[in-house]
């Protein structure tokens, strides 16, 4: 018997999900082709969801993945990795996301207050994941990083729109000009 092993790697992701309770997709980003068009993808998230939002489980094996999830209120959250990722390691990943959203949405881990807060989101997984290779796992360090972003982009819209006031003011005092 051929026993292959499989080269060290770093831990990664294959894609990460978020749905509501109907299993209609709020957030989905796929690291790789294992689902290259978007009908292929909405049928593997109906499939997902039809096999976990009845389960108290953790873990899933489906289509030859790994797929960890965690519900709360109406959202189902999702990791899934290929058939020979570490579970604990897509476990972290899929906590870390739910507890920087618990902190981001003061516990109020709902589709209301995330669909409110997409920017957040988005900003957390990009944190917490890479072109499918994961970067962190520490929710606190996620909520930091985010933090710093948000401010940064606030900052710079600031900055954008006392320019184009001063824009307007030059624009006005050149009319006036004009006119006398």
């Amino acid at each position: 018997m051929f026993v292959s092993l499989q080269e060290p790697s770093l831990y990664t992701v294959k894609a990460i999900l978020i749905l509501d309770n109907d299993g209609d997709r709020l957030f989905a980003k796929y690291y790789d082709d294992t689902y290259p068009s978007v009908k292929e993808q909405k049928a593997f998230e109906k499939n997902i969801f039809n096999k976990t939002h009845r389960t108290d489980s953790e873990i899933a094996l489906l289509e030859g993945l790994t797929v960890v999830y965690k519900s709360s209120i109406d959202l189902y959250f999702y990791v899934i990795g290929s058939s020979y990722e570490n579970e604990l390691m897509l476990m972290a990943v899929l906590n870390c996301l739910f507890d920087s959203l618990s902190q981001m949405l003061r516990k109020n881990v709902e589709k209301r207050a995330l669909l409110e807060n997409m920017e957040g989101l988005f900003l957390a997984v990009d944190e917490i994941v890479d072109g499918g290779v994961i970067l962190e796992s520490d929710p606190q360090q996620v909520v930091h990083r985010v933090a710093l972003r948000v401010s940064k982009n606030v900052k710079l819209s600031s900055m954008l729109l006392l320019s184009l006031q001063v824009l307007q003011s030059a624009k006005e005092q050149i009319k006036w000009s004009l006119l006398r």
